[in-house]
């Protein structure tokens, strides 16, 4: 549940993805509904069906915090099934760094970033602003893609 500022990519030396999807769309309200529901989707069809709620929770907030507050053309989301995390990013093209605000009782908003900091096990923004990502623990039990065993 820590916010950092590291970089997009993890190091060369973490595992490569098991999944990967990656979808690109414009700026609108409209599409928060059917990008949560692909993600939920992506992640039952990859055996990540405990992690589906929150993760399309997570993707809900993020995505609608870059339409409201992001000024950019595009908006990317991607979420990634690397090594022992599922790994959500959000960019909107826009600089400056997403932060965490406490919401007064009567606001109707405000509380995204406090939710995905509850429900990830970190989060943060790149260097430029541009990008808000929070990594997620896969549960211990969750099964990795096939193994391709040799004949003998």
């Amino acid at each position: 549940m820590t916010s950092t500022t590291d970089g997009l990519f993890p190091a060369e030396t973490e595992p490569a993805a098991r999944h990967a999807f990656e979808i690109g769309f414009s700026p609108d309200e409209s599409r928060v509904r059917p990008i949560r529901h692909l993600t939920a989707d992506r992640l039952r069809r990859w055996h990540l069906a405990d992690l589906a709620d929150d993760a399309a929770l997570i993707v809900s907030e993020l995505v609608s915090n870059a339409i409201r507050y992001g000024n950019g053309h595009r908006i990317t989301l991607r979420v990634e099934h690397r090594g022992h995390e599922l790994r959500i990013e959000v960019a909107d093209g826009t600089p400056g760094r997403a932060v965490a605000r406490t919401a007064g009782d009567e606001d109707e908003g405000g509380r995204g970033l406090l939710l995905v900091a509850a429900l990830a096990r970190e989060w943060g923004t790149s260097p430029d602003g541009e990008t808000t990502w929070c990594s997620l623990a896969l549960p211990a039990e969750a099964p990795g893609p096939p193994v391709q065993r040799p004949p003998r």
